[in-house]
């Protein structure tokens, strides 16, 4: 259990204890209340039930001296303390002995404090696990000095405030420390990894299947007609590549609508779609936008481009309606409206995406001045309003498109429509609530997994 502010907290837990004492003693039922643990009342009162074992004693109110005794060690910096409360809270017999049911009741209260759903939602599921790990005998339970170890095994803990918070990523790293080679084990993380993965997995099948059902769509609509005669799977390709890109280029928006993903994690929609995940298919997309710009771009470039040029005046003559009665140059096409934006997305593309590639984005790759300044997170934020040019261009783009004329039928602006307006929404709103909240860095820190620890003066007093 780690303090953000202890040195001036106790005034307040001081003020809070005065304010809810009667007759001079804090019942059990305000303690959560009086330490500022409102939001987390089943771990302040598990933690209340276990401080009071320490004195042997079965507490239902306690004084101002006994609350400042408990408050100095629940605020006790030292990661052996913490430790020390952590096994006390998951001990409550005090006999040397956890079973799966305590390992289990202690998580759900960690995923509680910390506001971790995913985590309490698996509660089981990583209980069993360390079970499985720590109690090969099945013997139905484990010692402290097991679950001690298989915490500390990993990990070389630095001499600074560390929560003692372990999510489902931490626990399978440390859980898979040691190999399993019974088919049974196999068998168990297979269904783990599907009860753990879920979620991702079928929204993937999902848009991989909408994908290809776009692509393919588009690419048939195309072989029937008379240009595939002359541009043949080039032109097929590439349009079927655009549909995919005019999606993705949507959706893409939406993982960091963050004002939205907050709201919608609190709904029940939260039960089937991994909102945590938000960043990852972010990426996700960008990368499937990559394949789709090289399949779009490449195939008329290199393919339907030079044999709409090295057509006969016979198999071109149908198509002057839409590139005119003469035969376009290659450089024709290249200069017009559709060529030009199409040039601008790609450029703005690729410093995008190549600011915002791990080696750039945490300043991996070292380069000499003054082209230092292109890597770190200024480099890649910055950046990344370049696709305010993007969606600028792709909206011109997608209205001069060759070999359609009827606008209903120019569908770029109906894809970006929602989700451009959804996210220009929230950065506006982003904007103004800048202007009225502030948040001030207390202190921070560089965890040996390669994490930043930070504690700000709007968290929570208290967290496990």
């Amino acid at each position: 259990i780690s303090s953000n502010k202890a040195s001036n907290a106790w005034r307040e837990v001081q003020a809070n204890f005065d304010r809810l004492a009667r007759d001079g003693y804090l019942s059990r039922s305000d303690f959560a209340e009086c330490i500022g643990m409102t939001e987390s009342k089943e771990f302040a009162l598990e933690l209340f039930d276990t401080l009071s074992r320490r004195r042997q004693m079965k507490l239902d109110t306690i004084s101002k001296e006994e609350l400042r005794e408990i408050w100095q060690q629940i605020t006790d910096n030292s990661f052996d303390s913490r430790l020390q409360i952590f096994f006390d809270m998951v001990d409550k017999n005090a006999d040397g002995r956890i079973g799966e049911a305590e390992v289990k009741e202690i998580i759900m209260l960690s995923a509680s404090a910390n506001k971790l759903s995913r985590l309490k939602e698996q509660a089981e599921e990583y209980a069993a696990l360390i079970m499985e790990e720590l109690d090969p005998e099945e013997l139905g339970y484990i010692e402290l000095w097991q679950l001690e170890t298989l915490l500390l095994q990993k990990d070389t803990y630095v001499n600074y405030s560390q929560a003692l918070s372990y999510t489902s990523q931490a626990l399978s790293q440390n859980l898979a420390l040691r190999k399993k080679g019974s088919i049974r084990k196999i068998g168990n993380s297979l269904i783990y990894y599907l009860e753990d993965n879920w979620k991702r997995l079928w929204v993937l099948a999902l848009w991989i299947g909408i994908m290809a059902g776009l692509f393919t769509w588009k690419f048939i609509q195309y072989r029937e007609r008379y240009v595939f005669k002359v541009m043949g799977y080039c032109v097929t390709t590439a349009k079927g590549a655009a549909e995919t890109l005019k999606l993705n280029m949507a959706i893409i928006l939406l993982p960091v609508c963050r004002n939205t993903i907050t709201w919608l994690r609190n709904t029940r929609a939260a039960r089937v779609l991994p909102f945590d995940d938000n960043i990852n298919f972010h990426k996700t997309i960008a990368a499937a936008i990559v394949v789709g710009v090289i399949l779009h771009a490449g195939n008329h470039l290199v393919c339907d481009f030079p044999r709409l040029i090295r057509s006969s005046e016979e198999m071109y003559a149908p198509l002057g309606i839409y590139f005119g009665e003469t035969k376009p140059t290659y450089l024709a096409l290249i200069k017009g409206v559709e060529g030009v934006t199409g040039i601008i997305m790609v450029v703005c593309m690729i410093i995008a995406f190549t600011l915002a590639t791990r080696w750039f984005r945490r300043s991996l790759v070292k380069l000499p001045k003054p082209f230092d300044k292109l890597t770190g997170f200024n480099a890649f934020w910055y950046s990344h309003h370049l696709f305010a040019i993007v969606y600028v261009a792709l909206i011109v783009h997608g209205q001069f498109v060759y070999l359609i004329r009827v606008w209903y039928r120019k569908s770029t602006w109906m894809y970006l429509a929602v989700p451009v307006c959804l996210y220009l929404g929230e950065r506006i709103l982003r904007f103004f609530r800048s202007g009225s909240y502030a948040v001030r860095l207390l202190k921070g820190g560089h965890l040996s997994w390669q994490c930043l620890d930070a504690a700000n003066d709007q968290t929570c007093d208290l967290s496990l």
